[in-house]
């Protein structure tokens, strides 16, 4: 990032946060200001936002138990969520296409239900760093708000599967049986691996290399495979200690994530 992009993005958050919002917000407008200057987004500062939403959901993995996302109001909430925002956005898009407005003239049913399911998404990365802002990630609310954003998680990438038509490699259906087969490797490296410099350059590996690296090789997300790799490391004694050693990390990259959208274009 540049000096000034830096600056900018500190004044602003440093702004935003002293009237009570939270700094993510100050980046944002940084980033939408500079776009209005005639900076532009890409390159460095979007492989930058790449690292920090790989970080941000190794380190949700960190804290989550699998059984909670076998709870009722996790499933149940995600799935429901889905089906009225789905229904309601459908239907909205067909109404509209048959008064004839310009922007929807055409737009069969088939095409307003695909827009309204993808409107069904939230950004998980936004929800947990308001989370993380008020310190709620630990409270009943925010564990059911991360399941159900990780359950979006899971739908968006059969959506993506069915609606480009591009199918993950045939190798993807290995993927559990390797993570079933490395755990026990994981766990045992972790446990040995120290508690400074090892333990952050472990965190990077598993993030960005086995589980991005690792999920991108056979045609999956890779934000996913960061997710998941933190799961499988989960319960561990030394989870917490690892999250907090990529905190500062984390933090910084997902700066230049919300710099990103903004430089991307101002909004109509």
């Amino acid at each position: 990032m540049k000096p000034l992009w830096v600056l900018t993005a500190f004044v602003l958050g440093f702004i935003v946060n002293r009237v009570g919002l939270p700094p993510l917000v100050g980046y944002l407008i940084a980033g939408f200001a500079l776009n209005a200057l005639g900076a532009e987004g890409g390159g460095a500062i979007e492989n930058i936002a790449d690292l920090g939403v790989i970080l941000l959901l190794f380190s949700i993995g960190l804290k989550l138990r699998l059984r909670s996302l076998a709870k009722p109001e996790v499933w149940a909430g995600a799935s429901l969520h889905m089906l009225i925002t789905v229904l309601l956005f459908g239907v909205l898009f067909v109404v509209l296409g048959a008064t004839g407005l310009q922007a929807f003239s055409g737009m069969g049913a088939q095409t307003a239900l695909i827009i309204a399911f993808s409107l069904s998404f939230s950004s998980t990365v936004f929800a947990v760093k308001v989370l993380e802002e008020r310190s709620e990630m630990a409270s009943l609310h925010g564990r059911v708000s991360i399941g159900i954003l990780i359950m979006q998680d899971i739908f968006a990438v059969i959506f993506l599967t069915v609606s480009t038509g591009k199918v993950p490699s045939p190798w993807a259906l290995l993927v559990p049986v390797a993570m079933v087969a490395l755990r026990p490797v994981m766990t045992r490296v972790l446990s040995h691996v120290g508690h400074r410099e090892l333990l952050l350059l472990f965190g990077v590996f598993m993030a960005l290399g086995l589980g991005a690296g690792g999920f991108e090789l056979v045609g999956l997300k890779p934000d996913l495979g960061a997710l998941v790799m933190g799961i499988l490391l989960a319960g561990h004694p030394k989870a917490d200690g690892l999250a907090k050693v990529l905190l500062s990390f984390k933090d910084l990259f997902l700066v230049g994530f919300f710099l990103n959208i903004g430089l991307s274009g101002t909004p109509d």
